[in-house]
């Protein structure tokens, strides 16, 4: 296969380039918060800035400066956007907010046992429930920062490759 076909796809190329400068900022954020290096802000959900806005939102103004607004691959990737963004700020969000307030259920009830809670109880539920991720969705400012990368990035695009 030709090399040069899996990069003739700007639409495509600016949603991984977004992609990975907004994973890598994730993993340099948390180097400079906790002085430790974490391979899964590489890869992982959540966190600044939102990477699955990043990628929508490039793929979407890419969309918009190579085939205009009255495009359906325009139309299409607009849709898809808002309905990541969406995704991200509500339902994602709410999503780890139960798996923080699980995780502290299960660690309440994983704590010494009293009258209420045996040891049996205890020794099933470490078992049972592995720890559950908590950073699924975003805060809007995280997502309005993955939008301004997936813009600064099609335009950075458009403006190299027209050339």
């Amino acid at each position: 296969m030709d090399f040069a076909f899996i990069i003739s796809n700007p639409l495509v190329n600016v949603g991984v380039v977004s992609w990975a400068i907004a994973q890598i900022i994730k993993a340099l954020i948390e180097f400079l918060k906790h002085g430790r290096f974490s391979r899964e802000r590489l890869s992982g959900a959540g966190g600044m800035p939102s990477s699955h806005a990043a990628v929508t939102s490039a793929v979407c103004l890419m969309s918009f400066l190579e085939y205009g607004f009255t495009s359906p691959i325009f139309a299409l990737s607009f849709i898809i956007m808002f309905i990541v963004i969406y995704d991200s700020t509500g339902v994602r969000w709410a999503a780890g907010l139960h798996a923080k307030a699980i995780n502290n259920i299960v660690d309440y009830l994983g704590e010494e046992p009293d009258e209420d809670r045996s040891t049996e109880m205890r020794e099933t539920l470490k078992g049972m429930i592995p720890k559950l991720n908590e950073s699924l969705g975003h805060r809007v400012i995280e997502v309005i920062c993955g939008v301004a990368l997936g813009c600064v990035v099609a335009l950075l695009f458009h403006h190299v490759f027209s050339m």
